[in-house]
């Protein structure tokens, strides 16, 4: 589980094509504390920590997370990076689970001094569970929802979050990762069965 606050954003420094796409990601503060075998949600993807060396730490994607999520996963590249929560941790987001429902596509970046409006569109199968005053998990970064049209939505991006994580580099047409509200996600689930007569016995 993630908050969708990033801790730092680290660098692809090695890829290696297989039947897992390995990577190795340069990092320092996500470093601390960190083991084989525990969480980094890297720009929003739950990835498991495979090994670690004096740099960074490598990470193994399966072709169902490369179907889901958006890459381009190239050396170079920057990406946001947060470690899973720890019992006791304090919750400045809301609940992300790392798990990418899918990808949002940038449609306008309407840069102002202050802050900037970013209009995505989301795949129609997850539109409905992105409402204003919602939050959803954009490349790793928890938003507030500012406006819904249809498929398409708005979030104001502050220059806090600017510097802190890579949506800065956002361009229009760019695939981004989306994660719907986990809240929104059970309620629906709630809704449905509240549809269904209850089962009499005797």
């Amino acid at each position: 589980m993630f908050t969708g606050l990033v801790e730092e954003t680290g660098v692809i420094l090695g890829r290696e094509e297989g039947s897992l796409l390995r990577l190795k990601i340069g990092a320092r503060r996500v470093l601390e504390g960190t083991r084989v075998g525990d969480s980094i949600a890297v720009n929003g993807a739950c990835l498991t920590v495979v090994d670690l060396d004096g740099e960074g730490f490598f990470v193994e994607l399966a072709q169902e997370t490369l179907k889901k999520t958006a890459g381009p996963w190239r050396v170079g590249q920057r990406v946001n990076l947060e470690r899973a929560l720890r019992l006791g941790d304090r919750l400045g987001g809301h609940f992300v689970t790392g798990h990418v429902d899918g990808v949002a596509r940038v449609v306008s970046v309407r840069r102002e001094v202050g802050a900037w409006d970013v209009w995505l569109e989301a795949p129609l199968p997850l539109a409905r569970y992105i409402a204003p005053k919602g939050s959803v998990a954009l490349d790793g970064v928890s938003l507030t929802v500012a406006g819904v049209e249809s498929c398409r939505f708005f979030v104001t991006l502050i220059p806090h979050t600017l510097e802190a994580t890579t949506l800065a580099e956002w361009t229009e047409g760019q695939g981004v990762n989306l994660e719907v509200d986990l809240i929104a996600r059970y309620l629906e689930r709630l809704m449905a069965f509240g549809s269904v007569p209850e089962e009499r016995h005797g």
